[in-house]
């Protein structure tokens, strides 16, 4: 087996695929701190700069100013609820560090790439039953599902080629020191 195709090089493809993964992991969850801002930012950019996509989407511009007002309202009321944003983005940061235990050494702990399945999968049911009782427009709802879509995607690759690392010839390195 040449070394393009061998363990070493699938072990460096599967790197690269967790570095981007988590990398996308880290810069959703780091979102959920400058909530307020960004939401202004955003609100902002519609009725500025974006305005065709407003005027395109009335809908997302009327939705993107209502939760504009209401995180604004409950920063300045209640600036406490907006404590579990802080949450949410810190259990993304600490999901993302698990996955170190993959890059370190893959085929020990696929169970992390799994369990990062397991949660994409577990968005959907959580958006479809979670959204209505919220208030939340369906349409916003099939943004929220399109994530966990969209993140099981490069896990699938992942875990299939843990999954081809696993079945190397034993000969084969399986575990390379991270650079």
């Amino acid at each position: 087996m040449s070394d393009t195709n061998g363990p070493r090089a699938l072990l460096k493809s599967i790197r690269v695929w967790l570095i981007v993964f988590v990398v996308c992991l880290v810069l959703s969850g780091a979102t959920a701190f400058p909530l307020v801002t960004e939401l202004r930012l955003l609100d902002s950019a519609l009725t500025g700069w974006a305005s065709p996509v407003a005027d395109l989407l009335p809908g997302l511009a009327e939705w993107i100013h209502r939760v504009r007002d209401g995180v604004e309202a409950t920063d300045r009321e209640a600036p406490y609820v907006l404590y579990g944003t802080d949450w949410l983005a810190f259990a993304h940061l600490v999901i993302a560090v698990a996955f170190y235990g993959v890059y370190r050494d893959p085929v020990r702990n696929i169970w992390v790439v799994e369990f990062g399945m397991i949660a994409c999968v577990g968005i959907i049911p959580l958006a479809l039953i979670c959204g209505p009782i919220r208030g939340i427009p369906f349409w916003w709802s099939v943004i929220d599902m399109s994530f966990g879509v969209i993140g099981i995607l490069p896990l699938l690759h992942v875990r299939r080629m843990i999954k081809r690392l696993e079945a190397a010839p034993a000969a084969a390195p399986r575990v390379v020191p991270a650079a």
